[in-house]
Order: C-alpha cells, then sequence, then structure tokens
C-alpha cells in the first residue's frame, strides 16, 4: 500500500530570484565540476549549493548546506508553503529517439516502507558510498532536497487535472529542450481522491534507489512518528503514453590487452550469432529476440548485429536467478562478456572500472578509438520487464534503464522536522 500525502512544501520565493531557471539543477549524480560551476555561475542560489555542496576552505559542505538552506530562509530566498500541496507536474521532451513526447505526474510525500510485494519495489542495484553522501546530507539540513522517481498503478492525472487551471505556478526549460512545468493543487477534495487511487498501488522506484534506502535509514534512525517517516517522491503512471525507457550503451575502455581482446572475440563467437551491418544501422533498438545487442570494436572498426544463440550458457551460470531476471539483455552482457570473458567482478562493474556508458548511440560510435576500445549498443528494457524483474525480488546490473528525462532538483523541498 502506498501511504501518498501533500506536502507542506519549502519552495524557492520566485519575487526573489531572477526566474526559476537560474536556481534548478538536473540531479546531483549528473552535475560535473564544470557542470557545478556553470549552474552557481547562473545564480549564486542556485540549489547545487544546497544538494552538491562544496564548503569555502575544506570545511563540511554538509554543514554548509545546513547554514545555506537557514541563511536563504532567514533572506526570503526561499519560503514555506503555508497549506498542504500537491504538484503536478508535466515535462515535455524529445527523447533520444528523435520523437516529442509529454510525461505527467505529481511531487507528493510517501511514507518510507520497507522492500516488498504491495510496498517499494526497487530495480537496480545500489552502492554504500552515494548512500552514505546522501544520508550526511539528509542529517543536515532535515530536507529531501530532491524527489525520488517512482512508478504506480492507477489514474492519479486525471483527479489532479480538474486542479490544473491557467498558467503553471512555475516552467522551465532545461539545457536539453525539456519543458518542466508545475501546478499548485491546494484542494483537499483533490488530496484525498489521489491519495485513495493509490492506496493500494505499488510503487516501482525508477531512479533514486540510493536516496530512497537513506530515507529508510534517517527514519529509523530519528525513530518515532512524525515528517521524517514520508520523502519527496514524483509519481508517474505506468500507463502514463509518455512515460518511456530508453538504452544505456556500453563503452569498453579497457581493452588494451591483445589477451583480453581475445577473450571477448572467442565469446562472442561462441554465444552469438554475428551479422555484418554498417556502423550506422548498429543500434538494435526495435530488434526481437532474447540478447540482441550491437556490437563494434577500435581495431576493425566493423559493426556486427549479435543475437544470442540458445539461453543455456546464461541459464547455467545464473541458475539461482528467476527467468525474467536471466532474459535481460543487461544480464546477458553482463554474464557472458563483463564477467565471462573478462573475469570483471560486480564490484569493478559498480566502480565503473573499464566500461563507461552514454544513452546516445551516436556518442557511443564516435567514442570508437577515442574513449572506447569497444562498444554494446542495448536495446531499451521495457518497463514490463522491469515490473516482472522487481517483482520477483530482484534487481537489475547497474544502467539497465534510461528514462528520460530527468527530473529536476529545486522544485520543492520537503521539510523532515
Amino acid at each position: 500500500m502506498a501511504d501518498v500525502r501533500p506536502l507542506r512544501a519549502l519552495r524557492y520565493n520566485l519575487e526573489a530570484v531572477p526566474s526559476l531557471a537560474d536556481v534548478v539543477a538536473p540531479p546531483y549524480d549528473v552535475i560535473d565540476a564544470e557542470g557545478r560551476a556553470a549552474l552557481v555561475r547562473r545564480s549564486p542560489f542556485n540549489v547545487v549549493e544546497l544538494d552538491l555542496p562544496e564548503a569555502p576552505g575544506g570545511g563540511d559542505p554538509y554543514e554548509h548546506a545546513a547554514q545555506t538552506l537557514e541563511e536563504w530562509t532567514l533572506q526570503g530566498i526561499l519560503t514555506a508553503e503555508r497549506e498542504d500541496t500537491l504538484w503536478a507536474l508535466e515535462q515535455e521532451y524529445t527523447g533520444p529517439d528523435g520523437k516529442r513526447h509529454t510525461r505527467r505526474g505529481f511531487l507528493a510525500r510517501v511514507r518510507v516502507t520497507g522492500y516488498g510485494p504491495g510496498l517499494v519495489r526497487p530495480h537496480e542495484r545500489t552502492q554504500p558510498g552515494p548512500k552514505e553522501d546522501r544520508l550526511r546530507l539528509t542529517r543536515a539540513t532535515r530536507h529531501n532536497l530532491s524527489p525520488i522517481f517512482s512508478l504506480h498503478t492507477g489514474q492519479a492525472w486525471r483527479l489532479l487535472a480538474p486542479g490544473i487551471g491557467g498558467d503553471p505556478w512555475g516552467e522551465v526549460t532545461d539545457d536539453d529542450g525539456t519543458v518542466h512545468r508545475v501546478w499548485r493543487i491546494d484542494n483537499p477534495d483533490i488530496h484525498r481522491a489521489v491519495a485513495a487511487e493509490l492506496a493500494d498501488s505499488e510503487l516501482l522506484i525508477a531512479d533514486g534507489h540510493h536516496r530512497y534506502e537513506t530515507a529508510r535509514t534517517y527514519a529509523e534512525e530519528i525513530g518515532g512518528e512524525g515528517p521524517h517517516r514520508y520523502t519527496l517522491m514524483a509519481l508517474v503512471s505506468l500507463d502514463d503514453p509518455g512515460l518511456t525507457v530508453f538504452g544505456y550503451h556500453r563503452l569498453l575502455t579497457d581493452l588494451g590487452d591483445a589477451a583480453k581482446r581475445d577473450a571477448v572475440s572467442a565469446a562472442l563467437r561462441e554465444h552469438f550469432d554475428l551479422q555484418e551491418v554498417p556502423l550506422e544501422q548498429l543500434d538494435p533498438n526495435g530488434e526481437e529476440g532474447v540478447g540482441v545487442f550491437g556490437y563494434a570494436d577500435a581495431q576493425e572498426r566493423k559493426g556486427y548485429r549479435l543475437r544470442l544463440k540458445g539461453t543455456e550458457a546464461v541459464d547455467a551460470a545464473l541458475a539461482g536467478r528467476s527467468e525474467p531476471y536471466r532474459r535481460l539483455d543487461a544480464a546477458i552482457l553482463e554474464t557472458l562478456i563483463l564477467r565471462g570473458a573478462l573475469g570483471m567482478s560486480e564490484a569493478d562493474v559498480e566502480a565503473k572500472r573499464g566500461i563507461a556508458y552514454t544513452a546516445s548511440a551516436q556518442e557511443a560510435v564516435a567514442a570508437l578509438g577515442e574513449r572506447a576500445d569497444a562498444i554494446f549498443l542495448m536495446r531499451p528494457t521495457p518497463v514490463d520487464q522491469v515490473r516482472a524483474v522487481a517483482a520477483a525480488g530482484e534487481t537489475m546490473p547497474p544502467k539497465s534503464t534510461y528514462f528520460f528525462p530527468k527530473l529536476l532538483t529545486g522544485l520543492v523541498f520537503n521539510p523532515l522536522s
């Protein structure tokens, strides 16, 4: 069951900042040092000062974030809502497929629970480093600064629609050309209707696994009842026509050793049927069957369509795993090539030792011979397959899904005290 409630948000005072576009940011984990500096140049009040803090003089960044949050609130840069509110969210975007889409959902606070049937389902593995970072930030600021992206059953948007009228509270066009629109919904009747619609829904985390596990840890640390038992989520229906998933392509970056190249070549011949294709047609999106990839290496610079010959080797290597997991392209590649041929450990994959990722097939091909020794182009993982793996109680390899567009940080904050 999902306990979904409106929140009494802390948010930017739009009369105190030049524009909402100047103070919001992409998720913290996609921002590098150069990107952070560019955001701060847009505005000294950009949310990266809170969500990706850097303390002057080498001080504690988390305490710096807490002090900055307090100062901005006292200065009127941030203001607290006086009413409980849901925030309807619309994102109009062009995907990596070149098509225009519109995804609709809403921001709310959701009670933190354990994982399991009828509760919350994760779908990707997590690592301790990011969780510790987010936990220290949460302890210091006592706010959720960025939303977790989750998927739900039901049709909440049709219940929100009557509360959406006129211009949005905020509108931002980001650097990718995505238009983000947000409306305040302060009607208690709509709040109750949305809560009832989602009461029996199981939630699937699409993005933000580390933040959700941070929220669980923080709630247990504080104990008792209170706002800390809830976390900020952006909720989108699994049936939303604008919900799209794209592929994360794999770039192998450590094949300078001839023995490694030979191992990959032998594994490809053993497990796959190879069909030569032009590099311009390397992307396997739209191909049917189990275990289909596009492959090219920097030495030959020839493109190949890979089709798994049979599932026996994968089934044997993953004997303890569910069938939905064993049929994942990402799991097949990890099992037969990354771990099988190259001997990479799970820790290697998680730490990106010898592997990099991109959502752009064109960028992957362009990387050949530059920063990639070989590439594997991936098909998008269907949402139904993500749900099936999660329902089996399993998590997928890293970068198995690319839910686009990303959510902005800085639209609203959720107080935890």
